[in-house]
């Protein structure tokens, strides 16, 4: 189980990371969502 919460706290961590670099090219805003949105399904699914 703490494997899976690493994982979603990680996958958190990568879209808030994602979100502050909209400067890049790309939509890397809808890479922020999604990520969170993972993030959160497995912080909740553990």
């Amino acid at each position: 189980m703490a494997r899976n919460t690493t994982a979603g706290w990680s996958l958190i961590s990568s879209g808030l990371v994602t979100l502050l670099l909209t400067a890049l090219p790309g939509d890397s805003v809808w890479w922020g969502v999604g990520l969170l949105a993972v993030g959160i399904f497995v912080l909740v699914k553990t």
